[in-house]
């Protein structure tokens, strides 16, 4: 009867800790402009768009960073 009550709470408290978010870094095409994931790159065999072309080009954030002036 314990055993159970302790492996329920273990359960739930497994289920309550939050997933760390995972940023994909997104590649664009330089010819054609297709977006790429990092993860559909990393199973190709080799680094190359669907159109032929070897240069990608990193997709910013859209997120400004402000610095203040020392």
């Amino acid at each position: 009867m314990v055993d159970e009550l302790e492996s329920e709470s273990q359960e739930v408290q497994a289920e309550e800790q939050p997933q760390t978010a995972k940023f994909d870094v997104i590649y664009s095409c330089l010819r054609c402009g297709t977006n790429v994931g990092n993860t559909e790159l990393n199973r190709l065999p080799e680094i190359k768009c669907i159109c032929g072309f070897r240069v990608f080009t990193k997709i910013r954030a859209p997120i400004v960073k402000s610095i203040k002036a020392i």
